[in-house]
């Protein structure tokens, strides 16, 4: 396992509270983050059916476009009474004309689990990858699960995507009525995360 001895990180995401999340965690170790989105790169087509695929699509292009040592994640929720959708199709269940909607894909999931007639609760799971990747093409690998269960109306302002459906196991609240802080030491991202340390020299 390789050691992590750069202080400067480019993340390859556009999504800033994936950003927000990933630097709050780096910043502890003193590694500077800066992301795909901030240096005006593309965003990769992602044409994989698996987390970890989709991961190594966005390192290797923002590797590619810079020479950085890259960190790269790929997220979303599986929901037990969908047969583990949306899964890797999280962000294109938000897609609309305007933007990602992600009130549209909360509603659509829970409209879809309404017309199954799925009992509570109904139980669902976050999952997070992270690829770190080198230039030299080394990369290291990490995955994260934080189960939980959903609810409904969406509850809370904080957090991105799902996270005002999404209560995880322990909890009574949701993860958009948490504080960053709170959420960021619990989340599927954070156990991924805490995995990933283990590289930091």
């Amino acid at each position: 396992m390789r050691k992590l001895t750069e202080k400067k990180l480019l993340v390859a995401t556009h999504n800033k509270g994936k950003l927000d999340e990933i630097r709050a965690m780096m910043a502890p170790h003193g590694i500077e983050v800066t992301s795909a989105g901030e240096m005006g790169l593309p965003e990769p087509a992602e044409t994989e059916d698996s987390f970890i695929g989709n991961a190594r699509i966005k390192a290797r292009a923002a590797m590619q476009a810079t020479g950085l040592p890259v960190l790269a994640d790929d997220s979303g929720i599986t929901v037990d009474g969908l047969d583990g959708a949306p899964g890797v199709y999280t962000a294109d269940w938000a897609e609309t004309p305007q933007g990602r909607d992600f009130m549209q894909a909360m509603t659509r999931t829970w409209t879809e689990l309404e017309a199954r007639g799925v009992a509570e609760p109904r139980t669902a799971q976050f999952r997070a990858t992270l690829i770190l990747l080198w230039p030299d093409g080394h990369e290291e690998i990490f995955e994260g699960v934080a189960p939980g269960r959903l609810v409904w109306p969406p509850r809370g302002v904080q957090g991105h995507g799902y996270d005002p459906i999404f209560v995880p196991d322990g909890h009574d609240v949701t993860y958009a009525e948490m504080l960053p802080e709170q959420k960021n030491a619990i989340s599927h991202r954070a156990r991924a995360f805490r995995k990933l340390e283990t590289l930091f020299a």
